[in-house]
């Protein structure tokens, strides 16, 4: 026989997880036409602002010196409007010129500003069409696939290159509402969010991550709510869309721990023999909380002054009478391989 083991562990749960880069964009086309010139190559680390593609813009440039003109041309016909109206306003003071003249040179005037205002809004729309042939880097990243060529022809909204800032990196994954709940001290002590990658390779990722955010709901069709951490990635060993698992590791601070082989099972419940003082066996169930490695952590049913059978439970039955042999906790964790 042998007493429960009482002690600091932790527990150790993986989970599916997929990698994302902290920005990922796709760099389109706001126009359509042919691709000028290529700033960039595949790979290439480039900076926010830093010109990516040039998008043919002839047309553009023609387009904005057409309306600059317009615009002028209703600014001139405004300027001599705003002079006829000023020397008809002294005719009308003078008795020369009708009042009605005086309204219809007025209304000119407001038709001519109204005129230059669509005209001022046309040249900044020829402005901003014109910026659109030339495509720059949105943020620092690194240059993906580039899948056209100079000279191809491209339409509105064609995904010319992806952008990845892969310095840090999302690792999305989703728990269970029941493990979300036996986990939730992470989300309480910022301590404890410290969560470990494993790669595809079964590799462990040299640097640790953390758990940044949960979503604020379960989704209502797998019953999972998904969790974000962040982790480094100086040596850019982390790509964009990479599969990996998440550990995450909870702390127990003096579990309650039976060993496995102490354990039985009878219609999907567990049970231990508790040996009484008078050498009898007890069986009784237990509910645990964690399944450790050879160990299950008591969650009730077993005090930690009690004695229960180590080995050969399955060979008795409620109230035999045992010969106890104390077996001591050095010798317990030396057979069941936990150090």
């Amino acid at each position: 026989m042998t007493a429960p083991l009482v002690g600091d562990t932790a527990i150790a749960k993986d989970y599916v997880a997929e990698v994302h880069s902290v920005q990922f964009v796709e760099v389109r086309s706001h126009i359509g036409g042919y691709i000028e010139r290529i700033h960039v190559d595949e790979g290439q680390l480039v900076n926010a602002g830093q010109p990516l593609f040039d998008v043919s813009s002839a047309d553009r440039g023609l387009e904005l010196q057409r309306a600059i003109a317009a615009l002028k041309v209703v600014q001139a016909e405004l300027a001599a409007a705003e002079v006829e109206l000023r020397n008809t306003a002294a005719l009308v003071q003078q008795n020369i010129s009708s009042q009605a003249e005086l309204d219809l040179t007025r209304a000119r005037v407001d038709a001519l500003r109204a005129r230059v205002e669509e005209s001022a809004s046309a040249r900044d729309q020829a402005a901003l069409n014109l910026s659109y042939s030339l495509i720059k880097a949105p943020y620092r990243g690194k240059i993906n696939r580039i899948p056209f060529k100079t000279g191809s022809i491209v339409q509105e909204a064609d995904v010319l290159t992806t952008i990845t800032d892969n310095s840090e990196m999302f690792a999305y994954f989703h728990l269970s509402e029941l493990d979300y709940l036996q986990l939730r001290d992470l989300f309480r002590d910022t301590t404890l969010r410290r969560v470990t990658l494993l790669l595809s390779s079964g590799e462990t990722y040299e640097h640790q991550g953390r758990i940044e955010v949960a979503e604020t709901e379960f989704d209502r069709a797998t019953g999972n709510i998904a969790i974000r951490a962040r982790f480094p990635n100086p040596d850019g060993v982390l790509k964009h869309g990479a599969n990996a698992n998440i550990v995450v590791r909870r702390p127990l601070k003096d579990a309650l721990m039976v060993p496995q082989r102490s354990t039985f099972e009878v219609q999907d419940k567990l049970y231990v023999m508790v040996v009484r003082p008078d050498s009898t066996v007890e069986q009784r169930s237990i509910t645990t909380s964690f399944r450790l490695p050879d160990l299950y952590v008591v969650q009730s049913g077993l005090k930690p002054d009690e004695r229960i059978v180590f080995e050969g439970v399955q060979r008795l039955r409620h109230d035999d009478r045992i010969v106890p042999a104390p077996v001591g906790r050095k010798e317990v964790l030396n057979k069941i391989g936990n150090h």
